[in-house]
């Protein structure tokens, strides 16, 4: 009998990270949702999800611990589809399995993938979402589209699915000299901390909204903001509304992923990303909205340039290629890391990120009602993503409070835009 050939990769950059700082707590599990106007037959998409597969080698792997490093190990499991039954964003990646990285389920006319972190990021994943939901829907409705075929969606070659692209594009520049020097003129600035009642066995809450694109967009736009700016924005407000006498001497700031594909060229399904942090500071007893627009504008200004990205993009592989890291067995950079993410946390309040707009084939409008991005926290965040004139905003939290939501929702319900809400409890 012929065995198989077993091939490894090492972990991206931004990968690393993930194995190194999860917990029950937080599990670094993220769900990408396509729901559907009709219920979802589990046969089709299980065709559906072995014919993506093909495209998605990346998909095969299970995470291994090497000596130096985490790297990923080719399987030949194959995933199965299955009804929902965890609960949301439920940890996937155990240290002493070897399981797949991802999980696909369904319940009623929603289609759910949930990921670690560590295989991909929220566009790479949802580049596998939707070419699934595309093989399914050919086979559930082949009828219809037999004089029409869609085409196919981010259909690139296995090399560029497969590339890292945080190497393709380090420049080389000698910034692990210059991060040293810098190192003392550093300092850590602490962010308001939201507190709660935490739910029993580290369970996510889950709220999501939804609504018309064009009526948060014309609101935004009474603002001269775009609309991630506009929702950062209300977040930290429904933030400061909550908040003691005593907290508001710290700033409120919020964490954002930025999709480097906007900015360096990629095709890679592999996580590509960085984060920058914006946020407000209160310095007096009323604020209102605008004053927060405009700190957050300027916070996603100076974040956003291409060349702050590029040097940030090369600091982080100029400490990975440094002989010394190199060398540093697995246990110790995961206990540095460990140390180096409780430190950055305590400059973080909460997060946000927008996957932005998805769009799909014309010809299956009609069967797909709207898509829905969330994620395992550890803190209070939003996630968002758009789909024609639906947009979702999903609330995570690791508490049973809701008034930062309820506060978040009640804010644009005020303003005209009609919100549909629902949740997990």
């Amino acid at each position: 009998m012929k065995s198989r050939k077993v091939e490894w990769t090492r972990l991206d950059n931004a990968s690393k990270i993930f194995p190194a700082t999860y917990d029950d707590k937080d599990p670094k599990v993220f769900r990408v949702t396509c729901e559907l106007t009709e219920d979802v037959h589990p046969k089709v998409l299980q065709r559906a999800l072995d014919i993506t597969m093909e495209s998605f080698t990346l998909y095969k792997a299970v995470l291994r611990r090497g000596v130096f490093w985490y790297y990923l190990e080719s399987s030949d499991i194959r995933p199965i589809v299955e009804m929902e039954s965890k609960p949301v964003c439920a940890p996937i990646y155990f240290k002493d399995r070897k399981d797949l990285l991802f999980r696909v389920f369904y319940y009623h006319n929603r289609i759910n993938m949930e990921i670690f972190h560590a295989l991909s990021d929220g566009t790479g994943a949802l580049w596998f979402m939707q070419n699934m939901v595309h093989h399914y829907l050919m086979m559930k409705h082949k009828k219809a589209f037999a004089c029409k075929i869609p085409e196919l969606q981010n259909n690139v070659s296995l090399s560029e699915k497969m590339n890292d692209s945080f190497k393709r594009h380090f420049t080389g520049d000698h910034v692990f000299q210059d991060n040293l020097k810098n190192i003392k003129k550093i300092k850590s600035i602490k962010a308001y901390q939201i507190r709660g009642t935490r739910l029993e066995e580290n369970r996510t809450l889950l709220i999501e909204g939804s609504m018309s694109v064009k009526a948060v967009l014309e609101e935004a736009h009474k603002y001269k903001s775009t609309l991630t700016i506009f929702i950062a924005s209300v977040f930290i407000y429904a933030i400061y509304k909550g908040m003691t006498a005593r907290g508001k001497k710290y700033p409120v700031t919020l964490t954002v992923p930025v999709n480097l594909r906007q900015f360096f060229e990629s095709e890679t399904a592999r996580n590509f990303f960085t984060t920058i942090n914006v946020g407000s500071i209160f310095t007096k007893e009323n604020v209102e909205i605008e004053e927060i627009i405009a700190a957050v504008k300027e916070g996603f200004k100076e974040g956003m340039k291409k060349e702050q990205l590029a040097k940030q993009l090369n600091q982080y592989i100029a400490l990975e290629k440094n002989l010394v890291a190199k060398v540093i067995p697995l246990p110790l950079k995961d206990y540095a890391l460990r140390i180096a993410d409780k430190v950055i946390d305590r400059e973080i309040t909460g997060a946000i990120s927008n996957i932005g707009r998805i769009t799909m084939p014309l010809e299956f409008d009609h069967y797909i009602k709207q898509f829905s991005f969330c994620t395992s926290a550890r803190r209070p965040q939003i996630t968002m993503c758009s789909y024609g004139d639906r947009l979702v905003i999903s609330f995570t939290s690791p508490f049973k409070e809701t008034e930062i939501q309820k506060t978040f929702f009640q804010f644009l319900s005020k303003r005209g835009i009609e919100v549909e809400i629902s949740s997990n409890v």
